[in-house]
């Protein structure tokens, strides 16, 4: 790769081709997250697109949970022009940056096909940066920003079409950029028998009528945070509120890793303080079958061959026992003093956590 189209555009960062990133790190990517959701636990949506250019791969992923199932379109191919915002049936189309993005999954044999439109409900904000370096190696460089917004246009998964309308199918979605662990396994070294990733994870972006909150904590067991974040956005006005410090509550369901419900606490919220109930409506094992670094055959950067697309069908009763030690979202409910709304409920617990009765990196909660 040298000159590509991106080139004839005033966005170059360094004395580099746009093919090029000012960093050689194998690890850099560039990524689209996005959930739809109904607000009920009748269907979530997760899929996402990301380039690799010091891989050459590209690659993008549709993962559907519907009643005991999640259906999952896949595809990767070699990145050659970073304009191509497409990898096999699933493309993104930014309408209007930072407002409107349309993104499709075209019909095909397998079981999920989508065209919807994303809008946003506030301005996209600046999340803090996320940098971890583990025994020398800078393991996470991160920068993200994060909207809320409504859904509208239609999806189908095994056969059945909804119909999305923005009244009640919202979602969240995320652009993130820099370095984190991609493509096909490197040799551990020094590093071997370390979690990068240890401790507890949390993002909650969560949407209301009139605003949102947007809650973030990575805290490691011994109580140390190496990212938090709690802002209250007006959704008319984007007008941001700082709300301190957050605190954490939840309830992990017996015998498994799995949230059930969480209490979120705002102690240094201007004004006065105020919780947050969360509750889980349905979960997606977006662990598995996805890219996010369980399946040893098919992760977010791992070279797969030129226009490679797989469709899986998988049992939530056979996947969730293994996904449960990765990242778990679920659709959440939210409530505080009157406000209800909807929204991410994320979370993992990555080795031993004993604030939750996690002993060791594979024990369950008693």
């Amino acid at each position: 790769m040298t000159v590509s189209s991106w080139d004839d555009y005033p966005v170059h960062q360094s004395a580099h081709f746009i093919s090029h990133p000012a960093t050689s790190d194998r690890n850099f990517y560039d990524r689209y997250y996005f959930n739809l959701h109904s607000c009920s636990n009748e269907l979530f949506a997760i899929f996402g697109l990301g380039q690799y250019p010091n891989l050459g791969v590209t690659d993008a992923f549709i993962d559907v949970r519907h009643k005991e199932k999640q259906h999952i379109v896949r595809s990767s191919t070699e990145l050659l022009d970073r304009s191509e915002i497409k990898v096999g049936p699933i493309s993104i189309e930014v309408i209007e940056p930072l407002e409107k993005l349309r993104v499709r999954c075209e019909p095909s044999d397998h079981s999920v096909s989508m065209d919807v439109t994303w809008e946003a409900s506030m301005r996209a904000h600046a999340e803090p940066n996320q940098y971890i370096r583990n025994k020398g190696r800078v393991v996470f460089d991160t920068q993200r920003f994060a909207q809320n917004g409504r859904w509208t246009g239609e999806i189908t998964v095994d056969g059945q079409r909804y119909e999305v309308s923005s009244d009640t199918w919202w979602g969240a979605r995320d652009r993130s950029w820099g370095i984190r662990p991609v493509g096909e396994p490197e040799g551990d070294g020094i590093r071997q028998g370390t979690n990068v990733m240890s401790g507890m994870w949390n993002y909650f972006p969560m949407q209301f009528e009139d605003h949102s909150i947007l809650y973030m904590c990575h805290e490691q067991e011994d109580g140390t945070r190496l990212l938090e974040e709690a802002v209250r956005i007006w959704h008319d006005s984007n007008e941001t509120e700082w709300l301190g410090r957050p605190e954490w509550e939840h309830e992990m369901i017996s015998g498994t890793r799995l949230l059930e419900r969480s209490k979120i606490s705002f102690n240094e919220a201007p004004g006065s303080s105020f919780e947050i109930e969360c509750e889980s409506l349905l979960p997606n094992w977006v662990s598995i079958g996805t890219g996010y670094g369980i399946d040893s055959d098919w992760r977010h950067g791992m070279h797969q061959g030129k226009d490679v697309v797989q469709g899986l069908i998988l049992d939530v009763d056979e996947i969730k026992g293994l996904a449960q030690y990765g990242i778990v979202d679920h659709v959440g409910r939210f409530s505080y003093e009157g406000n209800v709304g909807y929204g991410l409920y994320e979370h993992g617990f990555f080795g031993p956590f004993m604030p939750m009765g996690l002993e060791d990196r594979g024990s369950l909660a008693p």
